[in-house]
């Protein structure tokens, strides 16, 4: 078929309004040819393919796949994946993109205005925008969500090891979003919009009173990302179930603070709050006075993440470890198979920059409570391998007592 034949038939199928797998298949005969369409977070929106073997090839971008982004604009909605005999020409290229990118605008519009209202409902609710019953009760009925009888409220992160494609973040909310719908169907979900995060921070809302409920929808969610984000790291936290949409807000909060702290973990990715221990005694200090927060934790350990950073050193794991031991040095050394010597030089390079004694049961204490004050506010250290000058075949050069 000639290109001008091709594009009356593709044109004749957008124009009747029979939806995009019509176009797609319009297409497909007119240019003789396999296609696919996925959207920007890598879902299937429509095929036309010969065999299901020949879809799984066009879907995995087998051998003889091209695949071209579709965009409006600057914005990328979605792939088109094309296995064909005779390759169309330039131009036919381009006009075939621009019109199935336009369907899939067209056909994603109504779902987009939904995950914006969702989007904006929950991050006024973390950043406790939100403050009274009715107003919550109100803005969720507008989502058609039923928060009367309790909702849970989880973060869950997702950090790339590698460069990634376009669109990424929005493919790690629907990721995390279909995992808590497989168990709670009008859960919902967005990306976060605070400041500093290096990957993506997804709020997911579970409705409903179970505390089984919102503990499978977590391992879901969980689940989800792990097997379909490959190449990530993960962070989960999971708030109590409220009792009263009021307190929406604080489980926000209580979510944010288990996500931080299994981020810097080195027992697991997941955390519901109730695991958190003493974390949560600081859980109004992060939700209210995050500066307090903030000038503890400068005055404590901030000095060793720096020095960790710029010399790829270990002091903050070998002071965790040292604490956890409950200040037995052999017992850190085993733990961290290195010598007791480096031990004893790290905590000695601890005592220089943090002006803190862990000999003394008031110096443990600080540091113990900066610790805690960074994984609450989110900050994870560098750990490198034991080069510090003293300890054994160390060569980094060292700073006396300066943080850096």
């Amino acid at each position: 078929m000639s290109d001008l034949a091709a594009l009356d038939a593709i044109t004749e199928a957008v124009e009747s309004g029979a939806g995009l797998p019509e176009v797609v298949r319009a297409a497909a005969r007119a240019l003789e040819a396999s296609l696919a369409v996925t959207d920007a977070w890598g879902a299937t929106l429509a095929v036309a393919a010969r065999s299901p073997a020949e879809e799984r090839a066009l879907l995995s971008q087998g051998e003889g796949v091209s695949s071209a982004p579709l965009r409006v604009a600057d914005t990328v909605v979605g792939t088109l994946h094309m296995r064909a005999k005779t390759e169309p020409s330039d131009s036919m290229r381009r006009l075939l993109l621009t019109m199935i990118a336009s369907e899939v605008e067209r056909v994603r519009a109504p779902e987009r205005v939904s995950e914006t209202a969702s989007g904006d409902f929950l991050r006024a609710v973390l950043r406790r925008e939100l403050s009274g019953r009715e107003e919550l009760l109100a803005r969720a009925k507008e989502l058609s969500l039923d928060i009367e009888e309790g909702a849970c409220m989880i973060v869950a992160r997702a950090h790339p090891q590698a460069p990634t494609d376009e669109g990424w973040r929005g493919r790690v909310r629907a990721v995390a979003e279909r995992g808590a719908r497989a168990v709670a169907s009008r859960s919902i979900a967005a990306l976060s919009d605070r400041d500093g995060m290096g990957g993506a921070e997804v709020l997911v809302l579970v409705p409903g009173g179970e505390d089984s409920t919102a503990a499978r929808a977590a391992e879901a969610v969980l689940h989800e990302m792990q097997s379909g984000l490959g190449g990530y790291t993960f962070a989960l936290g999971r708030s109590r179930v409220t009792e009263d949409p009021a307190e929406l807000p604080r489980a926000a909060s209580e979510a944010l603070l288990a996500a931080n702290v299994a981020q810097g973990s080195r027992e697991g990715s997941a955390l519901a709050f109730e695991q958190t221990g003493a974390y949560r005694l600081l859980l109004s200090a992060m939700s209210e006075n995050p500066s307090e927060l903030q000038r503890f934790y400068a005055e404590t350990v901030e000095p060793l993440v720096a020095y960790d950073e710029q010399y790829e050193t270990d002091l903050v794991r070998t002071l965790e470890t040292f604490l956890e031991a409950d200040g037995n040095v052999a017992g850190t050394a085993q733990r961290l198979f290195t010598h007791r010597h480096t031990i004893y030089y790290r905590l000695e390079r601890v005592r220089e920059l943090s002006g803190l004694d862990v000999s003394s049961s008031d110096g443990r204490e600080k540091l113990s409570l900066g610790l805690k004050s960074m994984r609450v506010l989110g900050i994870t250290s560098a750990a490198g391998p034991a080069l510090e000058a003293g300890a054994e075949g160390g060569r980094v050069p060292r700073r006396s007592g300066r943080r850096s």
